[in-house]
C-alpha cells in the first residue's frame, strides 16, 4: 500500500504558527495588566471594558470574516486577517488612555477573528474526516504555545525595553508568517507536485468540492446543527477568555506571583493545554478508526472533556500555587480538547462551502458570551475586592467554569442527537 504523502501536515504547521502568533498577540495585555493598571489607574471594571472591546469586535469580525472567507477563499482571507491584526497589535504601543487601548483591542479583535474560520476551512480542504479533529487539535495547540511563549517573552521585553516595545515586537511577527503562507498555501486541486495518492486520500470521504455559489447566510440559521454549534461556543468560549485574560492576575493576587519575571507556573499551565488540544483531537479520531460512527466518537470525546473541567471548582480550596496550577491546567487542557472537537463537528455536519460561515456564526456567539462574562467577572471581582476577599470572587467564577461544559454538551446532544449532515 502506497503512502498517502505528508504535504497536508505542512499546511497544519502553517496554521499552527498562525494560531500561535494570534494568541501571543492577544495574551500580551494580560501579562502587562499590573503595569498598565499603575500607568493608567485602571480598576478591574476598566480592564474588563478593554477586554469587552476586544471580544465585541472579535464577535463582529468572526461573522464578517466567516462570510468573506467562504467567498474569496482561505488564502486571501487569511492574508487580510493577519495584516489587520498585526498592525493593530503594534498600534497598542501608541495608546496612552483607556479609550486608546479599547480602540486598539477592538481592531486587534476584528483582525484576529479571521484565524479560526480560515484555519477550520483549510483543514476541511486538506483532510478527510478521520484526520480533521487531530489536525484541528494540532493547529489549535498553537493557542497554548502562544500562551506559553508570552509569559516568558513579554516580561523579558518589559524589563529590557518597556511595555510599548512588548506590543511592537510581538505584533511584527505576523508579517514574517505571512511570507510563508503566501508562498506555500494553495487548494489541493491547484497545488503543483501534490502526489496523486495524497490527493485521493484527502478526498477519500467523497465529499463535494467547493463549487457553486456560497450559501445564503440567513439560510444557515434554519438548521439545528447551526444552533448546536452556536450554543456550544456561547457557553464555553468565555471560559477560555477568562483563562487567558485573568489567570495571570489571579495568580498575582492570590499567590503573589511576580508578573514582571518569566512565569514557570503559567508556562506549565499552558504547556499542559497543548497536550489537551492534540490529545483531544486524537481521541475522537481513534474512536473513528476503531469503527465508531463519527457522531458517537465526537460526542463521547466531548462528554469526557466536559467532565474533566469540573474539578476546577476545587481550586477554591487550594492553598498551594501548584495545586491551583494542576486543577486549572486540567480544566484548560480539557477546554482545548473540547475545542478541537467542537470545531470539527462543523465540517462533520456542513458541506465545505458553508464551513467558514458557520464557524463565524458560532464564533460570534462565543465572543458575545466573551463580552458578557468579563462584565460579570469585573463586577464580582470589584465587589469582593472591596470586601477584602478577592479570592472569594474567583471561587464563584470557578463554579461557573465547572458547570458550563456539561450544560453545553447537553444542549448539543438535544439539538443534534446523531449530528446528521445538512443538505443545502
Amino acid at each position: 500500500m502506497k503512502k498517502s504523502g505528508t504535504y497536508r501536515w505542512t499546511i497544519v504547521a502553517l496554521l499552527f504558527f498562525a494560531t500561535t502568533i494570534n494568541y501571543l498577540d492577544r495574551q500580551v495585555i494580560g501579562l502587562l495588566k499590573p503595569t498598565l493598571e499603575k500607568e493608567l489607574s485602571w480598576t478591574e471594571s476598566d480592564y474588563s471594558k478593554v477586554v469587552m472591546a476586544f471580544t465585541a469586535a472579535y464577535a463582529i469580525g468572526l461573522l464578517i470574516f466567516g462570510r468573506i472567507i467562504d467567498k474569496i477563499g482561505t488564502k486571501l482571507g487569511y492574508t487580510i486577517s493577519i495584516i489587520i491584526w498585526s498592525i493593530a497589535a503594534i498600534f497598542h504601543a501608541a495608546a496612552k488612555t483607556t479609550l486608546g487601548f479599547s480602540i486598539a483591542r477592538a481592531s486587534l479583535g476584528f483582525g484576529e477573528a479571521g484565524n479560526f474560520p480560515a484555519a477550520i476551512k483549510s483543514v476541511a480542504e486538506w483532510f478527510p474526516k478521520k484526520e480533521r479533529a487531530l489536525a484541528t487539535g494540532i493547529f489549535n495547540s498553537g493557542a497554548n504555545i502562544g500562551a506559553v511563549v508570552a509569559p516568558i517573552m513579554v516580561p523579558w521585553i518589559l524589563g529590557a525595553y518597556g511595555w510599548e516595545e512588548a506590543f511592537i515586537i510581538t505584533g511584527a511577527i505576523g508579517f514574517v508568517w505571512l511570507i510563508f503562507w503566501w508562498l506555500i498555501y494553495e487548494l489541493p486541486a491547484r497545488k503543483k507536485n501534490l502526489s496523486a495518492e495524497e490527493f485521493q486520500h484527502i478526498h477519500s470521504d467523497n465529499e463535494e468540492e467547493i463549487t457553486g455559489d456560497s450559501v445564503p447566510w440567513l439560510q444557515l440559521f434554519k438548521y439545528k446543527q447551526t444552533w448546536a454549534f452556536v450554543a456550544g461556543k456561547f457557553l464555553t468560549d468565555p471560559i477560555w477568555w477568562f483563562f487567558l485574560f485573568w489567570l495571570p492576575s489571579y495568580f498575582s493576587s492570590t499567590f503573589a506571583l511576580d508578573l514582571k519575571k518569566p512565569s514557570l507556573h503559567l508556562a506549565v499551565l499552558y504547556t499542559c493545554t497543548t497536550i489537551g488540544s492534540i490529545g483531544g483531537g486524537y481521541l475522537s479520531g481513534y474512536f473513528i478508526k476503531k469503527g465508531w460512527t463519527v457522531f458517537k466518537a465526537r460526542k463521547t470525546a466531548m462528554l469526557i472533556f466536559a467532565v474533566l473541567v469540573t474539578p476546577i471548582m476545587l481550586a477554591r480550596y487550594a492553598s498551594d500555587i501548584w495545586v491551583a496550577v494542576f486543577l486549572i491546567s486540567l480544566a484548560a487542557s480539557a477546554h482545548q480538547a473540547w475545542s478541537a472537537n467542537i470545531f470539527t463537528i462543523v465540517s462533520d455536519m456542513f458541506p465545505k462551502k458553508a464551513i467558514s460561515s458557520v464557524v463565524g456564526i458560532g464564533g460570534m456567539a462565543g465572543s458575545l458570551g466573551g463580552v458578557l462574562f468579563p462584565y460579570f467577572i469585573g463586577i464580582i471581582l470589584d465587589k469582593y475586592k472591596l470586601l477584602g476577599d478577592l479570592n472569594g470572587g474567583y471561587n464563584i467564577i470557578f463554579l461557573v467554569c465547572g458547570f458550563a461544559y456539561l450544560l453545553a454538551w447537553g444542549i448539543i446532544h438535544l439539538l443534534t442527537p446523531k449530528m446528521q449532515k445538512v443538505d443545502l
